[in-house]
């Protein structure tokens, strides 16, 4: 029932389709006051980025809610509104969907792909990413291991 209401409201949506960067780039506005923009590859006409934006309950829009793909990178030199940022080397989760497979994917890992083991916890439903203990120190981190030169 869910999926058929879903598609009723996508049909009833207004849409706005541009092509632009070799991407297909296309804008809902739903009843509801909701906005969902979709940006897919030209060609492969694989889904890229789907994102999600609604008024406030005072009606102002607050920031695009990402929830496949992952953002655009901030123009360089143009300040935002959040003060803090977190480190952009700290691993990133996104979601990628294929005409496929749904695929989750883990950018910025600081170790190489030996190290991690993945898992599936189906009583839990979610996928666990582990380290084992013998993970290389990343060079010039200050936690180097020492090197010892044998004394004549």
């Amino acid at each position: 029932m869910a999926v058929q209401h879903w598609l009723e409201s996508l049909r009833a949506a207004k849409k706005t389709c541009i092509l632009q960067d070799g991407r297909r780039k296309v804008h809902f506005l739903f009843s509801d006051g909701k906005e969902m923009a979709e940006e897919y590859d030209h060609k492969t006409h694989e889904l890229l980025v789907r994102k999600w934006k609604q008024k406030s309950a005072l009606g102002a829009y607050g920031q695009w809610l990402i929830e496949v793909g992952e953002a655009a990178p901030p123009v360089v030199g143009v300040l935002q509104p959040d003060f803090l940022k977190e480190n952009s080397s700290n691993p990133v989760f996104m979601r990628k969907d294929t005409k496929t497979s749904f695929q989750w994917r883990i950018r910025n890992l600081p170790y190489p792909t030996e190290v991690y083991s993945v898992t599936a916890d189906k009583k839990e439903r979610c996928c666990i990413v582990r380290t084992t203990n013998k993970k290389p120190m990343p060079a010039g981190s200050g936690r180097e291991r020492p090197q010892f030169c044998p004394c004549k």
